[in-house]
């Protein structure tokens, strides 16, 4: 006679057996691949910028991102080379930080192009290629396909990746302020803000050369020149050196190595 503990015992191997074998929920680790680093050392200038042990500690961090984070694709596939471009935009800025997690961040939700603030995909005002959500859409990031690519391949002075993740950085104090207090000393605080206010209004009055949605608000700022300092330093070191300076503290980064 079969006892109620017998077939208990036959329902948990079974279940054991699922578990160990199919292991739902779990998240397919990521892996860079020798291609991967050859793309990385094709099109990303701070990767070539690093010696071989950092490589190897960046490759790691990437494959650490993408193995924890989601990313699903709306209306388009999300190819690997896009993961990897998004995996590489969230470490550049928080390479120097060998323990930065973003705890704020749970999927990336990636479109074929840019939308608007409804994230419509059709129509004439698709001026976004980023965003960071807020309210129901907490925890996730908006990217464009488009976007993703054009901030790596065309050499350019924009990166809306980076863009949106240094929002993130910015947020992790509770507000997207342009005041990243977890990378600022506090004794640094007023001299930010009051660096962030001049520069905006040389921007506003023409005397810079960077773009000007950099003065839109202050948590623009900090996300625009934080592009500039990952993807073309020289051209911020140029026109704003103490902007540049501060952002070399703020990253713990070697000022213009790359």
């Amino acid at each position: 006679m079969i006892t109620v503990w017998q077939v208990l015992s036959v329902m948990f191997l079974i279940w054991l057996l699922v578990m160990l074998v199919f292991r739902p929920g779990r998240k397919e680790m990521f892996k860079l691949t020798e291609e991967d680093k050859q793309l990385l050392n094709q099109h990303v200038q701070f990767y070539q910028s690093l010696f071989p042990d950092e490589k190897e500690r960046f490759e790691g961090r990437v494959e650490q991102f993408l193995s924890a984070i989601k990313i699903t694709g709306i209306k388009t596939n999300v190819e690997r080379g896009d993961k990897l471009l998004i995996g590489v935009a969230a470490i550049i800025p928080v390479f120097a930080f060998s323990k930065w997690e973003y705890t704020n961040l749970h999927e990336v939700l990636l479109y074929p192009a840019e939308f608007n603030d409804e994230f419509d995909q059709q129509g004439w005002d698709r001026n976004y290629a980023g965003m960071v959500g807020t309210g129901a859409m907490q925890h996730v990031m908006i990217l464009s396909k488009n976007g993703l690519h054009y901030g790596f391949y065309a050499n350019s002075s924009r990166n809306a990746a980076i863009h949106e993740f240094a929002h993130l950085i910015d947020k992790v104090d509770g507000a997207i302020d342009g005041v990243p207090e977890i990378l600022l000393p506090r004794q640094f605080v007023q001299q930010w803000q009051q660096l962030m206010h001049t520069t905006i209004q040389q921007i506003e009055n023409g005397h810079s050369g960077i773009d000007g949605y950099a003065a839109t608000s202050q948590a623009e700022f900090f996300a625009v020149v934080t592009e500039y300092f990952f993807q073309r330093p020289e051209i911020l070191q140029h026109y704003h050196p103490m902007v540049f300076e501060m952002l070399a503290k703020m990253f713990k980064s070697e000022m213009g190595r790359w």
